[in-house]
């Protein structure tokens, strides 16, 4: 089951912009974040499109009942590819609490505490939030351990190519991954 869900942030200036929140409620890997002023429901087929083509698509996913994901468009596209939809029930956010928890989380460790003075720059900032959550940040429903330490670590160094030799005082968390 994967859920999905919008959470909003502004630009040093006020304007919004929408980070929509792909999940993987099994793994809790966030397999997307994509960032723009506005995000529609033919972006969230996008986004999914993409996810599909590399993952495969889910048995299930899971959403409020807002209006980029009951979109018949999406609704239609979805059944087409055999993913069944799993709406909650409105007013019941707790439903869908996979991605609540995450938005909270980067709402509390990224998106309350950094000023983003451009776009460009919340987009940097988030994937770059992404992969630390992904691969490094610890999760106690996983024993303390990232969600999908493999999917951003390429294996080093490169068949065919020199080792990486650093300074011995260079801390473990400073290094390449």
């Amino acid at each position: 089951v994967w859920s999905y869900d919008f959470v909003e942030g502004r630009t040093h200036e006020g304007r919004k912009f929408r980070i929509l929140s792909i999940i993987d409620e099994a793994s809790r890997e966030c397999l997307a974040l994509p960032v723009a002023r506005r995000l529609r429901s033919e972006d969230v087929l996008a986004a999914l499109a993409e996810l599909f083509v590399t993952r495969g698509p889910p048995a299930h996913i899971r959403s409020d009942n807002g209006p980029e994901f009951i979109a018949t468009a999406v609704q239609q596209w979805l059944a087409r590819i055999g993913v069944k939809t799993l709406y909650i029930t409105p007013g019941s956010p707790w439903e869908n609490g996979y991605c609540e928890s995450f938005n909270g989380s980067m709402r509390d460790e990224l998106l309350n505490g950094e000023v983003f003075y451009t776009l460009a720059e919340a987009k940097i900032l988030i994937g770059a939030w992404r992969r630390h959550y992904n691969t490094i940040r610890p999760h106690s429903s996983l024993g303390y351990r990232p969600p999908a330490p493999e999917t951003a670590t390429p294996p080093w160094p490169p068949s065919g190519s020199a080792a990486l030799h650093l300074r011995p005082a260079m801390a473990p968390e400073a290094r390449m991954h």
